[in-house]
């Protein structure tokens, strides 16, 4: 009669424990903020290059430090923010592209959904300028700012939710 208590008694704690064990675990499997987005071109974001192609990221938490974990077909990379401001322009989640001398690169992730906008380090116009001189001469009609650099947006559809 008692090992049949004590038997009844460890399996309602074993159960429990359980449960929580698998809340625990779903809680931490959850990321922040997943989306999939489509690059027409070559892109350098934080660090990495990025070929053409499909890819997925992932935002495990919504505080700081802000670390995107990127998935494509052909690369991994791990981006950091640089900064992370309260400030939204577009109503849909998209990636802000530069295009400076040729050279694509993320300038700001905007994310409607978190109400954050983050932004990346991109190649100076100054430092980039002289290699345009070397290269090629602009004619004198345009300015100096539509030669040099170009703004493209890029859609990001959320994943999965």
């Amino acid at each position: 009669m008692i090992w049949a208590r004590r038997l009844k008694l460890l399996m309602k704690f074993g159960v429990a424990a359980l449960a929580l064990g698998a809340l625990a675990t779903s809680g931490k499997a959850q990321n922040a903020y997943q989306v999939k987005f489509t690059l027409p071109f070559e892109t350098h974001w934080g660090g990495a290059t990025l070929p053409a192609g499909d890819y997925t990221f992932t935002l495990p938490s919504n505080s700081a430090p802000y670390r995107f974990y990127i998935q494509g077909q052909r690369t991994s990379a791990i981006i950091q923010a640089n900064t992370a401001e309260e400030r939204v322009v577009s109503k849909h989640p998209q990636l802000n592209i530069v295009d400076i001398t040729d050279v694509h690169t993320v300038q700001t992730f905007e994310a409607p959904e978190l109400g954050l906008t983050f932004s990346y380090g991109t190649p100076s116009q100054k430092h980039m300028g002289l290699k345009v001189a070397h290269q090629k001469m602009a004619p004198q009609t345009a300015p100096a700012s539509q030669v040099s650099e170009n703004r493209t947006s890029i859609a990001v559809h959320t994943a999965g939710r």
